[in-house]
Protein backbone atom coordinates (compact mmCIF):
# COMPACT_ATOMS: atom_id res chain seq x y z
CA UNK A 1 0.00 0.00 0.00
CA UNK A 2 2.89 2.35 0.85
CA UNK A 3 4.62 1.51 -2.43
CA UNK A 4 1.46 2.12 -4.46
CA UNK A 5 0.82 5.43 -2.69
CA UNK A 6 4.33 6.62 -3.50
CA UNK A 7 4.06 5.52 -7.14
CA UNK A 8 0.87 7.53 -7.58
CA UNK A 9 2.32 10.53 -5.74
CA UNK A 10 5.58 10.34 -7.69
CA UNK A 11 3.94 10.15 -11.09
CA UNK A 12 1.99 13.32 -10.32
CA UNK A 13 4.39 15.40 -8.27
CA UNK A 14 7.93 14.22 -9.18
CA UNK A 15 8.26 12.66 -12.63
CA UNK A 16 7.06 15.68 -14.66
CA UNK A 17 9.76 17.91 -13.08
CA UNK A 18 12.78 15.56 -12.86
CA UNK A 19 14.90 17.12 -15.59
CA UNK A 20 13.82 20.68 -14.79
CA UNK A 21 15.02 20.29 -11.20
CA UNK A 22 18.16 18.46 -12.30
CA UNK A 23 19.22 21.04 -14.88
CA UNK A 24 18.62 24.01 -12.57
CA UNK A 25 19.83 22.23 -9.39
CA UNK A 26 16.56 23.27 -7.78
CA UNK A 27 15.75 21.86 -4.35
CA UNK A 28 11.93 21.64 -4.41
CA UNK A 29 11.09 22.51 -0.80
CA UNK A 30 7.33 22.54 -1.50
CA UNK A 31 7.50 18.93 -2.69
CA UNK A 32 8.95 17.93 0.68
CA UNK A 33 6.16 19.79 2.46
CA UNK A 34 3.67 17.68 0.46
CA UNK A 35 5.57 14.52 1.34
CA UNK A 36 5.48 15.63 4.96
CA UNK A 37 1.68 15.74 4.77
CA UNK A 38 1.76 12.19 3.38
CA UNK A 39 3.93 10.97 6.28
CA UNK A 40 7.04 10.26 4.19
CA UNK A 41 9.24 12.72 6.11
CA UNK A 42 8.64 11.18 9.52
CA UNK A 43 8.46 7.49 8.68
CA UNK A 44 10.35 6.26 11.74
CA UNK A 45 9.19 8.95 14.18
CA UNK A 46 6.61 7.63 16.70
CA UNK A 47 3.04 8.88 16.40
CA UNK A 48 3.42 10.53 19.81
CA UNK A 49 5.78 13.04 18.15
CA UNK A 50 3.66 13.49 15.02
CA UNK A 51 5.36 10.85 12.90
CA UNK A 52 4.11 7.81 10.99
CA UNK A 53 5.38 5.37 13.63
CA UNK A 54 6.49 2.79 11.07
CA UNK A 55 9.50 0.48 11.02
CA UNK A 56 12.58 0.06 8.85
CA UNK A 57 10.98 -2.33 6.35
CA UNK A 58 8.40 0.32 5.50
CA UNK A 59 11.12 2.97 5.52
CA UNK A 60 13.21 1.01 2.98
CA UNK A 61 10.09 0.74 0.79
CA UNK A 62 9.58 4.52 0.91
CA UNK A 63 13.18 5.34 -0.06
CA UNK A 64 13.29 2.58 -2.70
CA UNK A 65 10.10 3.68 -4.45
CA UNK A 66 10.97 7.39 -4.44
CA UNK A 67 14.51 6.71 -5.67
CA UNK A 68 13.20 4.54 -8.50
CA UNK A 69 11.62 7.71 -9.86
CA UNK A 70 14.27 10.28 -8.84
CA UNK A 71 17.27 9.28 -6.69
CA UNK A 72 18.02 12.90 -5.76
CA UNK A 73 14.63 13.21 -4.07
CA UNK A 74 15.19 9.84 -2.38
CA UNK A 75 18.54 11.07 -1.07
CA UNK A 76 16.98 14.13 0.57
CA UNK A 77 14.14 12.12 2.11
CA UNK A 78 16.73 9.67 3.49
CA UNK A 79 18.99 12.38 4.94
CA UNK A 80 16.06 14.16 6.60
CA UNK A 81 14.63 10.96 8.11
CA UNK A 82 17.63 8.96 9.21
CA UNK A 83 20.29 11.56 9.98
CA UNK A 84 18.75 14.72 11.41
CA UNK A 85 15.45 13.34 12.74
CA UNK A 86 16.99 9.96 13.53
CA UNK A 87 19.75 11.50 15.64
CA UNK A 88 17.31 13.58 17.70
CA UNK A 89 14.98 10.57 18.11
CA UNK A 90 17.83 8.31 19.25
CA UNK A 91 19.74 10.68 21.52
CA UNK A 92 17.58 13.71 22.31
CA UNK A 93 15.92 14.22 25.69
CA UNK A 94 12.14 14.40 25.99
CA UNK A 95 12.07 18.19 25.78
CA UNK A 96 14.19 18.18 22.60
CA UNK A 97 12.10 15.47 21.00
CA UNK A 98 8.85 17.34 21.69
CA UNK A 99 10.34 20.57 20.37
CA UNK A 100 11.85 19.33 17.09
CA UNK A 101 10.38 16.01 15.99
CA UNK A 102 6.78 17.14 15.29
CA UNK A 103 8.06 19.88 12.97
CA UNK A 104 10.51 17.52 11.26
CA UNK A 105 7.94 14.72 10.91
CA UNK A 106 5.63 16.94 8.86
CA UNK A 107 8.45 18.74 7.02
CA UNK A 108 7.26 22.02 8.49
CA UNK A 109 10.99 22.13 9.18
CA UNK A 110 13.63 20.62 6.93
CA UNK A 111 16.54 18.97 8.75
CA UNK A 112 20.30 18.82 8.10
CA UNK A 113 23.11 16.81 9.71
CA UNK A 114 26.78 17.74 9.80
CA UNK A 115 29.83 15.56 10.45
CA UNK A 116 32.19 15.90 7.46
CA UNK A 117 34.64 18.78 7.10
CA UNK A 118 36.87 19.98 4.22
CA UNK A 119 39.95 18.40 5.82
CA UNK A 120 38.25 15.23 7.07
CA UNK A 121 36.44 12.79 4.82
CA UNK A 122 36.50 9.44 6.56
CA UNK A 123 38.89 10.86 9.19
CA UNK A 124 36.12 12.35 11.32
CA UNK A 125 38.06 12.24 14.59
CA UNK A 126 40.46 14.81 13.15
CA UNK A 127 37.77 17.49 12.77
CA UNK A 128 38.71 21.13 13.27
CA UNK A 129 35.33 22.72 13.98
CA UNK A 130 35.29 23.47 17.71
CA UNK A 131 32.90 24.40 20.49
CA UNK A 132 34.29 26.18 23.56
CA UNK A 133 32.18 26.57 26.68
CA UNK A 134 31.42 30.08 27.90
CA UNK A 135 29.09 29.97 30.90
CA UNK A 136 25.76 28.48 29.86
CA UNK A 137 26.67 28.74 26.17
CA UNK A 138 29.08 27.16 23.72
CA UNK A 139 30.88 29.15 21.04
CA UNK A 140 31.23 27.29 17.74
CA UNK A 141 33.79 28.08 15.02
CA UNK A 142 34.62 26.24 11.81
CA UNK A 143 32.92 24.72 8.78
CA UNK A 144 31.19 21.54 7.66
CA UNK A 145 30.93 20.40 4.03
CA UNK A 146 28.81 18.07 1.86
CA UNK A 147 25.79 18.93 3.99
CA UNK A 148 22.41 17.92 2.57
CA UNK A 149 19.99 20.89 2.96
CA UNK A 150 22.69 23.13 4.43
CA UNK A 151 20.97 26.27 3.17
CA UNK A 152 17.29 25.29 3.13
CA UNK A 153 17.20 23.52 6.50
CA UNK A 154 15.46 24.99 9.51
CA UNK A 155 17.46 22.97 12.01
CA UNK A 156 20.80 21.15 11.88
CA UNK A 157 22.34 18.46 14.06
CA UNK A 158 26.13 18.92 14.05
CA UNK A 159 29.02 17.08 15.65
CA UNK A 160 31.93 19.34 16.67
CA UNK A 161 35.11 19.00 18.70
CA UNK A 162 34.93 19.86 22.40
CA UNK A 163 38.09 17.96 23.41
CA UNK A 164 41.34 16.81 21.87
CA UNK A 165 41.74 15.77 18.23
CA UNK A 166 41.51 12.02 17.60
CA UNK A 167 39.83 11.47 20.96
CA UNK A 168 36.66 9.45 20.31
CA UNK A 169 35.17 11.11 23.40
CA UNK A 170 36.30 14.59 22.37
CA UNK A 171 33.28 15.49 20.22
CA UNK A 172 29.80 16.68 21.14
CA UNK A 173 26.51 16.93 19.24
CA UNK A 174 24.53 20.17 19.10
CA UNK A 175 21.15 20.95 17.59
CA UNK A 176 21.13 24.44 16.06
CA UNK A 177 18.21 26.38 14.61
CA UNK A 178 18.32 28.52 11.49
CA UNK A 179 18.68 32.19 12.35
CA UNK A 180 21.11 31.60 15.21
CA UNK A 181 23.71 34.42 14.94
CA UNK A 182 26.99 33.19 13.49
CA UNK A 183 25.39 30.12 11.86
CA UNK A 184 24.80 30.05 8.09
CA UNK A 185 24.73 27.90 5.00
CA UNK A 186 27.71 28.42 2.71
CA UNK A 187 28.60 27.59 -0.88
CA UNK A 188 26.29 25.26 -2.79
CA UNK A 189 28.09 22.45 -4.63
CA UNK A 190 27.74 22.07 -8.40
CA UNK A 191 27.43 18.28 -8.64
CA UNK A 192 27.65 15.53 -11.23
CA UNK A 193 24.39 13.96 -10.07
CA UNK A 194 21.77 14.11 -7.31
CA UNK A 195 21.42 17.71 -8.41
CA UNK A 196 17.93 18.33 -7.00
CA UNK A 197 19.24 17.41 -3.54
CA UNK A 198 20.87 20.50 -2.06
CA UNK A 199 24.49 20.03 -0.92
CA UNK A 200 26.28 22.94 0.77
CA UNK A 201 28.66 24.07 3.48
CA UNK A 202 27.65 24.95 7.03
CA UNK A 203 29.59 27.86 8.53
CA UNK A 204 30.12 28.76 12.19
CA UNK A 205 31.54 32.16 13.13
CA UNK A 206 31.46 32.68 16.90
CA UNK A 207 28.08 30.97 16.88
CA UNK A 208 26.66 30.89 20.40
CA UNK A 209 24.54 27.87 21.28
CA UNK A 210 22.89 27.22 24.67
CA UNK A 211 24.20 24.29 26.73
CA UNK A 212 20.64 22.92 26.63
CA UNK A 213 21.09 22.30 22.89
CA UNK A 214 23.53 19.44 23.44
CA UNK A 215 22.10 16.09 22.30
CA UNK A 216 22.95 13.38 24.81
CA UNK A 217 26.09 13.80 26.88
CA UNK A 218 29.06 16.07 26.29
CA UNK A 219 31.80 14.06 24.60
CA UNK A 220 29.49 11.43 23.09
CA UNK A 221 29.16 13.06 19.65
CA UNK A 222 31.41 10.71 17.69
CA UNK A 223 29.97 7.58 19.32
CA UNK A 224 26.46 8.83 18.54
CA UNK A 225 27.40 9.59 14.92
CA UNK A 226 28.69 6.06 14.34
CA UNK A 227 25.44 4.60 15.68
CA UNK A 228 23.37 6.97 13.54
CA UNK A 229 25.40 5.99 10.47
CA UNK A 230 24.66 2.31 11.12
CA UNK A 231 21.02 3.11 10.40
CA UNK A 232 21.92 5.70 7.78
CA UNK A 233 23.67 3.03 5.72
CA UNK A 234 20.37 1.19 5.47
CA UNK A 235 18.98 4.42 4.00
CA UNK A 236 21.73 4.58 1.38
CA UNK A 237 21.26 0.89 0.62
CA UNK A 238 17.58 1.62 -0.01
CA UNK A 239 18.52 4.65 -2.11
CA UNK A 240 20.91 2.45 -4.11
CA UNK A 241 18.26 -0.23 -4.46
CA UNK A 242 15.76 2.23 -5.93
CA UNK A 243 18.38 3.67 -8.28
CA UNK A 244 19.35 0.20 -9.50
CA UNK A 245 15.68 -0.75 -9.89
CA UNK A 246 14.86 2.38 -11.87
CA UNK A 247 17.76 1.76 -14.26
CA UNK A 248 16.85 -1.93 -14.66
CA UNK A 249 13.15 -1.30 -15.32
CA UNK A 250 13.92 1.39 -17.90
CA UNK A 251 16.42 -0.92 -19.64
CA UNK A 252 14.02 -3.89 -19.63
CA UNK A 253 11.20 -1.83 -21.12
CA UNK A 254 13.47 -0.37 -23.80
CA UNK A 255 14.97 -3.78 -24.69
CA UNK A 256 11.49 -5.19 -25.31
CA UNK A 257 10.48 -2.24 -27.51
CA UNK A 258 13.68 -1.44 -29.43
CA UNK A 259 13.82 -3.30 -32.76
CA UNK A 260 17.01 -4.30 -34.54
CA UNK A 261 17.30 -6.92 -37.29
CA UNK A 262 13.48 -7.25 -37.27
CA UNK A 263 13.18 -8.25 -33.61
CA UNK A 264 13.38 -6.77 -30.11
CA UNK A 265 16.96 -6.40 -28.89
CA UNK A 266 15.94 -8.32 -25.74
CA UNK A 267 15.96 -11.44 -27.92
CA UNK A 268 19.72 -11.17 -28.38
CA UNK A 269 21.80 -13.00 -25.81
CA UNK A 270 24.18 -10.06 -25.40
CA UNK A 271 21.28 -7.95 -24.09
CA UNK A 272 19.34 -10.72 -22.34
CA UNK A 273 22.35 -11.74 -20.25
CA UNK A 274 22.88 -8.14 -19.14
CA UNK A 275 19.27 -8.01 -17.96
CA UNK A 276 19.71 -11.34 -16.15
CA UNK A 277 22.74 -10.01 -14.26
CA UNK A 278 21.00 -6.73 -13.45
CA UNK A 279 17.91 -8.45 -12.05
CA UNK A 280 19.91 -11.01 -10.04
CA UNK A 281 22.10 -8.37 -8.39
CA UNK A 282 19.01 -6.26 -7.74
CA UNK A 283 17.35 -9.14 -5.88
CA UNK A 284 20.49 -9.75 -3.78
CA UNK A 285 20.64 -6.03 -2.92
CA UNK A 286 17.01 -6.09 -1.81
CA UNK A 287 17.51 -9.16 0.38
CA UNK A 288 20.60 -7.69 2.06
CA UNK A 289 18.85 -4.36 2.64
CA UNK A 290 15.70 -5.95 4.05
CA UNK A 291 17.81 -8.22 6.28
CA UNK A 292 19.57 -5.18 7.73
CA UNK A 293 16.22 -3.41 8.16
CA UNK A 294 14.77 -6.43 9.97
CA UNK A 295 17.73 -6.55 12.37
CA UNK A 296 17.32 -2.82 13.04
CA UNK A 297 13.61 -3.29 13.76
CA UNK A 298 14.46 -6.00 16.30
CA UNK A 299 17.02 -3.83 18.04
CA UNK A 300 19.96 -6.04 17.12
CA UNK A 301 23.44 -4.95 16.05
CA UNK A 302 23.38 -3.89 12.38
CA UNK A 303 26.95 -2.64 11.93
CA UNK A 304 28.04 -5.45 9.59
CA UNK A 305 24.74 -6.03 7.81
CA UNK A 306 24.10 -2.35 7.12
CA UNK A 307 27.66 -1.96 5.82
CA UNK A 308 27.24 -5.03 3.60
CA UNK A 309 23.89 -3.81 2.29
CA UNK A 310 25.20 -0.31 1.62
CA UNK A 311 28.41 -1.57 -0.01
CA UNK A 312 26.78 -4.16 -2.26
CA UNK A 313 23.66 -2.22 -3.23
CA UNK A 314 25.60 0.95 -4.04
CA UNK A 315 28.00 -0.91 -6.33
CA UNK A 316 25.02 -2.62 -8.00
CA UNK A 317 23.38 0.77 -8.54
CA UNK A 318 26.46 1.87 -10.49
CA UNK A 319 26.71 -1.39 -12.46
CA UNK A 320 23.01 -1.44 -13.33
CA UNK A 321 23.14 2.18 -14.43
CA UNK A 322 26.18 1.56 -16.61
CA UNK A 323 24.54 -1.45 -18.23
CA UNK A 324 21.28 0.45 -18.74
CA UNK A 325 23.11 3.15 -20.67
CA UNK A 326 24.81 0.43 -22.73
CA UNK A 327 21.48 -1.24 -23.54
CA UNK A 328 20.03 2.09 -24.66
CA UNK A 329 23.12 2.68 -26.82
CA UNK A 330 23.40 6.19 -28.20
CA UNK A 331 19.99 7.12 -26.81
CA UNK A 332 21.25 6.27 -23.33
CA UNK A 333 23.81 9.02 -23.64
CA UNK A 334 21.13 11.68 -24.14
CA UNK A 335 18.92 13.43 -21.61
CA UNK A 336 15.81 12.37 -23.55
CA UNK A 337 15.84 9.05 -21.68
CA UNK A 338 16.08 8.44 -17.91
CA UNK A 339 19.13 6.20 -17.77
CA UNK A 340 21.78 8.92 -18.18
CA UNK A 341 20.47 10.50 -14.98
CA UNK A 342 20.52 7.19 -13.10
CA UNK A 343 24.11 6.84 -14.37
CA UNK A 344 25.09 10.23 -12.90
CA UNK A 345 23.11 9.84 -9.70
CA UNK A 346 24.32 6.32 -8.91
CA UNK A 347 27.95 7.20 -8.21
CA UNK A 348 27.13 9.18 -5.08
CA UNK A 349 25.77 5.97 -3.51
CA UNK A 350 29.29 4.51 -3.38
CA UNK A 351 30.64 7.66 -1.69
CA UNK A 352 28.07 9.17 0.69
CA UNK A 353 27.80 8.03 4.33
CA UNK A 354 31.02 6.07 4.02
CA UNK A 355 32.73 5.04 0.78
CA UNK A 356 32.73 1.46 -0.48
CA UNK A 357 36.28 1.19 0.84
CA UNK A 358 35.16 2.27 4.32
CA UNK A 359 32.31 -0.27 4.23
CA UNK A 360 34.84 -3.03 3.49
CA UNK A 361 36.94 -1.74 6.38
CA UNK A 362 33.93 -1.85 8.73
CA UNK A 363 32.98 -5.35 7.57
CA UNK A 364 36.50 -6.80 7.75
CA UNK A 365 37.20 -5.31 11.19
CA UNK A 366 34.06 -6.90 12.58
CA UNK A 367 34.87 -10.24 10.96
CA UNK A 368 38.37 -10.25 12.45
CA UNK A 369 37.37 -9.34 16.00
CA UNK A 370 38.42 -11.92 18.51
Amino acid sequence: MIAETIREFGEKHIRPYIMEWDESQHFPVELFKKMGEMGFMGVLIPEAYGGSGLGYLEYVTVIDEISKIDPSIGLSVAAHNSLCSGHILQFGNEEQKKKYLPKLATAEWIGAWGLTEPNTGSDAMNMLTTAVRDGDEWVLNGAKCWITHGISSNVAVVIVRTGERRDSHGMTTFVIEKGTPGFAGGRKENKLGMRASETTELLFDNCRVPHANILGKEGDGFIQAMKVLDGGRISIAALSLGTARGAYEAALKYAKERQQFDQPIANFQGIAFKLADMKTELEVSELLTMQAADLKNRGQNVTVKSAMAKYYASEVAVRNSVEAVQIFGGYGYTKDFPVEKFYRDSKLCTIGEGTSEIQKLVISRELLKG
